[in-house]
């Protein structure tokens, strides 16, 4: 079947900065393989591959609802498609619609989950109420639900449970193993001032609840002496958050003067993989993690991984052979004997690797060729068509 596809996104490169950003720019071309053609609606500014909509109306609204106002114009200039595919709840709105305006099936990818996120409520108020109920309403009425890890397709089932678990369907995050890939050279870790010969432990992420961020700073005060931490983490989502990082950091700081790097500019995604490379350990203290490309990101550069033990992160890190999981369940997240204990526990485990290079190696190679072997973009694409075919059948048939 010759398939015409819109994809509805917010990111789309090279304006990107999250997880769903980095799928759909990877998807998209080989999409075109296996279709008759793929248009792009994003957000934001305009750009090549893709036709961009602002998000700026209603004029000085809150940003759900300026959201809201551009997935009206993206659904407005979908073209003559048979399926439309959006992309977290910033486009599920435009799908849902764009697929009643165009009579044709409406596919959502399902990045995170609106009720698993409550810390959003900080950064949205009423915003989001509003971007629940756009991702609930999107996830109903849709003709396929994909989720990015079987984790993510229990909290799917499990927070809408009137979805016919016949329509929800697993297709997991891929990685490029040909762009991250290890990189021997060494003038950006040089240029960040990190010391070759003492080990390094990385961070690359948003400054965010989910991304857990303050546990990892919090633990790295365990961390052996001669143990280097670097941060590739940008501006904190709002000013509660920043208070908290900022106090830890401090803290970290003062007791590890040396040992410790910030760095909040965004980096090049050449310049990232080559910190990667450089690193003993890549450390994902997630506390919310459907699927976590990022750790894709880190093994594919032969990076050992500690993580969280959550969402999707164990169908990517096997412990004790690419990595080590590290427990944590969100339901104790406001007992702080817990939340210390889980900090502990996750420096132990960098110490582990950090004082057994040939161990970090070892998981770093399995790591890659993991990725090689169970995460291509191709495999993920053909998975993807396969998925808009049975919505057009059910489409067909409803």
């Amino acid at each position: 079947m010759a398939l015409r596809v819109s994809i509805l996104t917010r990111e789309y490169p090279p304006h990107i900065y999250g997880g769903a950003g980095v799928h759909v720019g990877q998807l998209v071309p080989q999409l075109r393989k296996f279709t008759q053609s793929v248009e792009v609606q994003c957000m934001g500014e305009p750009r090549d591959g893709a036709t961009a909509h602002a998000e700026d109306f209603p004029p000085g609204a809150n940003p759900a609802l300026r959201v809201l106002g551009a997935d009206v114009s993206m659904a407005n200039a979908i073209g003559d498609v048979d399926v439309i595919h959006s992309h977290t709840w910033y486009a599920n709105f435009a799908g849902l619609i764009g697929a009643k305006f165009r009579d044709v099936p409406h596919v959502v990818t399902s990045h995170s989950l609106e009720p698993h996120r409550p810390w959003k409520a900080e950064q949205l108020g009423g915003g989001y109420r509003v971007s629940s109920w756009a991702e609930r309403t999107a996830f109903a009425d849709a003709a396929a639900v994909i989720s990015v890890s079987s984790g993510m397709r229990r909290d799917v089932l499990s927070s809408y449970p009137e979805l016919d678990p016949d329509r929800v369907h697993v297709v997991r995050n891929g990685i490029d193993p040909d762009e991250f890939r290890p990189d021997p050279a060494t003038d950006v870790v040089d240029a960040l001032g990190v010391d070759r010969d003492r080990p390094l432990v990385v961070f690359v992420g948003r400054i965010t609840r989910q991304k857990g961020l303050v546990h990892l700073v919090r633990a790295a005060q365990e961390f052996d002496p001669d143990t280097q931490l670097l941060l590739l983490a940008g501006a904190p989502d709002t000013p509660e958050i920043a208070a908290e990082f900022d106090q830890a950091f401090a803290t970290l700081s003062q007791s590890r003067s040396g040992s410790v790097k910030w760095v909040q500019e965004m980096l090049p995604r050449a310049a990232v993989r080559q910190v990667l490379t450089h690193a003993t350990v890549f450390a994902c203290p997630s506390i919310y993690e459907p699927l976590g490309i990022v750790n894709l990101e880190a093994m594919a550069c032969q990076t050992a991984v500690v993580a969280s033990a959550v969402g999707g992160i164990p169908e990517v890190v096997v412990d004790g052979q690419t990595g080590t999981l590290v427990d944590y369940d969100p339901a104790q997240a406001g007992d702080p004997a817990f939340v210390a204990e889980f900090e502990s526990r996750f420096a132990e485990q960098i110490n582990r690797l950090t004082r057994d290079p040939a161990l970090a190696a070892k998981y770093g190679a399995a790591g890659r060729e993991r990725c090689i072997q169970e995460f291509s973009w191709e495999k993920i694409a053909r998975q993807t068509v396969d998925v808009y075919e049975k919505a057009i059948t059910f489409h067909t048939s409803h």
